[in-house]
This record gives structure tokens, sequence and C-alpha cells, in this order.
């Protein structure tokens, strides 16, 4: 299995990916820039094609997060070109470094009926692929259900994916954080979550896990990660996740907090220990 962290890309793209491998990670997710800005990059090509060789030399595995601020459901229209554009940028950056896609959250919105948002995300999603050709893909991951109904349910990530133009330029990221937040995970249904996903088509176009515990009890609605073996999420209720057939090639990834020296590098360690004592 693919099991790492969020690293930075502070010192480069290919840097990231050393100090993925020097932590014992043979999967690393990273922003392809700022975090907190849609500006369009204009990157280091020879750094982001040093970074996917080195990845592929050493079978690490890589996935980009677009920033906070992109949205699918832009609130305000001035920003929907912007956002479009922002977005075609990361999958840009993600393609030169190889990664198997970008992640982005499910679109909310405050203005919009329910109906309404469900269109213009599908809207603003084809906009984004029609000209896309790259083999990275746009990846729609679960919400957590803070002030929202939205983006919770598996159905509704296969919906979206129907009914875009472009299905097979979508998959999907599944935070586990998210998933016990909202409700739809109580750390003891997942034999029953998981035949959902089989049936529905969800797991076979998924493509990376955010592995969080929640700071929160289940359904608290709030996105809040703890590290893995210090939140409600269970060590037996992580196990029937890692226990699962279909994350044997998914990449796993941490987006704990990082607030302890070696922290990641630890946690990588026990997943990995996790994953051995499942697959006996």
């Amino acid at each position: 299995m693919y099991v790492g962290s969020h690293i930075s890309i502070r010192n480069g793209y290919y840097e990231a990916a050393k100090t993925a491998s020097r932590i014992g990670a043979s999967a690393f997710q990273y922003f392809p820039k700022n975090p907190r800005s849609l500006k369009v990059k204009d990157f280091d090509m020879e750094d982001a094609r040093q970074c996917a060789s080195f990845c592929k030399e050493h079978d690490i595995k890589t996935i980009a997060h677009t920033p906070y601020p992109t949205k699918l459901i832009p609130e305000d229209p001035n920003d929907e070109e912007l956002i479009i554009a922002s977005i075609k940028n990361d999958l840009e950056i993600a393609e030169a470094c190889g990664s198997i896609g970008i992640v982005v959250h499910f679109g909310t919105t405050k203005k919009l009926e329910l109906l309404q948002g469900y269109q213009k995300m599908i809207e603003v999603l084809n906009r984004i692929l029609m000209d896309w050709d790259g083999n990275t893909l746009l990846l729609i991951e679960n919400n957590a259900g803070a002030g929202t109904d939205m983006g919770i349910t598996f159905e509704e990530m296969i919906q979206i994916r129907k009914l875009s133009d472009y299905p097979e330029k979508i998959g999907f990221c599944f935070d586990t954080c998210h998933a016990y937040a909202s409700g739809i995970w109580n750390g003891e249904n997942w034999s029953e979550l998981e035949a959902k996903g089989i049936e529905l088509e969800y797991f076979s176009n998924l493509k990376a896990i955010h592995f969080n515990n929640s700071k929160y009890s289940f359904g608290a609605r709030k996105d809040r990660h703890a590290n893995i073996t210090s939140g409600h999420i269970t060590k037996k209720q992580w196990f029937t996740l890692l226990d699962g057939e279909f994350i044997s090639e998914i990449p796993i990834i941490l987006e704990t907090p990082n607030d302890e020296p070696d922290i990641h590098e630890k946690e990588i360690q026990i997943i990995k220990e996790w994953i051995s004592t499942t697959k006996k």
C-alpha cells in the first residue's frame, strides 16, 4: 500500500518528493502553489519533471490539493473566471509532477437553491475539463457537513460525476474525518458503507484517501482533524477500513496536525504496521 502525508513545497516539488522518501513515505500530497491564493503560478517545469522522475523511480504516488479559496460553486460570480483558471493551473502543475489528481472540495452554496448549486457546480466542472487532455484527474472530496448538507453522501459524488460532460476526468478523494463528522461513518458501519460504495461504483473511481482522525464526536459536523491515535476514531475502527481490498493501490495521505517533531514520520510507520497486521 501507499502511505504518506501532506508535504510542503517550500523548497520545490523535487525537494518535497525527496522529503517524502526520507520520512519513509510511499505517497504524499502537496499544494501546487500558495494555499491561500488563486493566482495562476508560473511554475518551474524542470523542478516538476524532476519530481515526477524521482517519484517514478522510487514508486511514490502523489496528489495535489487545490488552494483553500478554491470553490466549485463560486459565491461571487466575479470570482468564477479566476477559480476556473486557478484549477486549470493546478491540473497543469500536477500533470508535470506526475500526480494522480488534484483534490478539490465538493461545492457548497448559501446563496443559491440546492438544485441551482448542483447545476452551477456541474457547469464549472465542465468549463474546467472541456479542454483538459492530461492524465491527472480532478478528485472531488466529501465534505464534513459544517454549515451545509451538500457533498456528504456517495450518491451526490456519483451523480455529479455522471451528470458532468467529462466523467472520465473526475475521480474521488475520501476523507475519513469528514465522513465521521458528517455522520455517514460511525466507525462501526464500515461494511455497510463499503457495500454501498461498491454498488454505486464510488470505490472504483476512488483515487486517494485522507486518513484523518476527528477531534470531535461522530456527527458533530465539525472539520477538525486529530492525529490518528488521539481522536474519536479507534484503532479497531481504523482496522476495518484498512482491511478493505479496494484500498490496496490507493494513496493514504495524512492531513493530521504536524505540531510535534517527526509526528508524520511516526504516524506513517504506525499505519504501515496496522496494514501489515490487517493483511496477515
